[in-house]
């Protein structure tokens, strides 16, 4: 099958070679990351964890939301999701190899990451998180794969992969959870401590995660004959659960917000005035934290109403707030103004270096890239069977 994905219009390949494009500057960028070492980057001493984890803890949970499809169709006979099920599966893929590049290019030593596959540690939250992310890729590249040849040599799929399916349900909750673990476990960062942080984890997960790929299957609606939506309801009932489920991700940081500042202990609420308020006239991420609550209010909104929920345009700018919401909340307030204020009670701010963006820019493109093989493979081989 992946022949399909070296045949293709001119645009298609205009968008494979701005892609490698993107790539080869951030490959660049990476060298001169690992040849001088990560003093090129925003991170010091008081904020060790950047642009680039932040970017991980994003990904894990777009990765994750695979199971709000897989769940409906195989445990609940769901078929409307019969035709975006692949395209999930095929989404996840390129988002967890994304996290572990972002893992890689945060080390600084690649090498480095070999030391808890040789020395493991069964108390390290890191190993088990590496081991559900690797356990996740590979469940998706056999279920993904092995459904997809299936189907394209007109048999069904066979039965051995059905229990790998089934596993693959609580495999997705726990990848996002462990990373959760990652954070709630450290009990000198406040903003992290909290009992409730897995399940805004995955709350903002399933929430951002569908409203990606409902924008991926309307972009491949648009730049090719395949519709995963031939009936119309699909894209409506995963449109319910991004609802859901920032609904859940909002309430949940309202339980965060009013613990915080009711109970009126300085040091649970000092992260948050930063975010909010600005702490001590430090506010770099005031503006961002204020365009996210703005964004996420709007995205509710405009998918809580009929008329706008149904609506083609409003749909897609109500899914790009949540997209852009969750990134901002985790990809980048999350984990740096967990780091605010530091253990000696003093403020250090974070900002990323040209040279981390550029990298991350060259993460984020083999991502797309993966992704438009994957999807020019699975468009391909069902427009041949219809």
């Amino acid at each position: 099958m992946l022949e399909t994905a070296l045949s293709g219009s001119k645009r298609y390949w205009i968008w494979v070679s701005l892609l490698l494009a993107v790539i080869a500057v951030g490959f660049y960028a990476y060298m001169n990351q690992y040849n001088n070492g990560l003093g090129v980057t925003g991170m010091s001493r008081d904020v060790s964890w950047g642009l680039y984890i932040a970017q991980f803890t994003f990904l894990v949970g777009v990765a994750a939301s695979a199971v709000m499809l897989v769940l409906p169709y195989y445990l609940h006979d769901f078929k409307k999701f019969g035709k975006m099920v692949i395209l999930g599966e095929f989404l996840a893929i390129p988002a967890v190899i994304m996290c572990m590049l972002f893992i890689v290019v945060d080390v600084g030593q690649p090498m480095r990451i070999l030391n808890v596959i040789l020395y493991p540690s069964p108390r390290s939250v890191m190993f088990y998180d590496m081991c559900v992310l690797i356990g996740y890729l590979l469940i998706n590249i056999v279920v993904g794969w092995t459904t997809l040849s299936a189907e394209r040599k007109g048999f069904p799929s066979p039965k051995w992969v059905k229990p790998i399916i089934y596993l693959s349900i609580p495999w997705a909750v726990s990848i996002h959870t462990v990373t959760a673990f990652l954070y709630a476990g450290l009990p000198g960062r406040h903003l992290w401590l909290s009992a409730i942080m897995a399940a805004r984890f995955l709350a903002s997960a399933f929430a951002a995660g569908p409203a990606i790929l409902i924008l991926l299957c309307l972009i491949v609606r648009k730049v090719s004959k395949y519709n995963a939506d031939p009936e119309g309801g699909a894209i409506q009932s995963l449109v319910k659960i991004v609802r859901y489920a920032m609904i859940a991700n909002v309430f949940f940081y309202i339980l965060e917000l009013f613990t915080a500042f009711y109970s009126g202990i300085p040091e649970y609420s000092a992260s948050l005035r930063y975010i909010f308020f600005g702490l001590d006239g430090f506010n770099n991420l005031v503006p961002f934290m204020w365009t996210a609550t703005v964004l996420a209010f709007l995205g509710i909104a405009l998918l809580v109403f009929p008329t706008t929920r149904m609506n083609g345009k409003t749909l897609v700018i109500a899914l790009l707030s949540i997209i852009i919401a969750n990134w901002i909340d985790k990809g980048m307030i999350l984990i740096v103004a967990g780091f605010v204020p530091n253990s000696f009670e003093r403020i250090v701010e974070y900002a990323p270096t040209l040279n981390e963006i550029l990298v991350t820019l060259g993460v984020y493109a083999i991502g797309a890239l993966l992704i438009t093989i994957l999807y020019k493979i699975a468009v391909s081989v069902r427009q041949e069977r219809a």
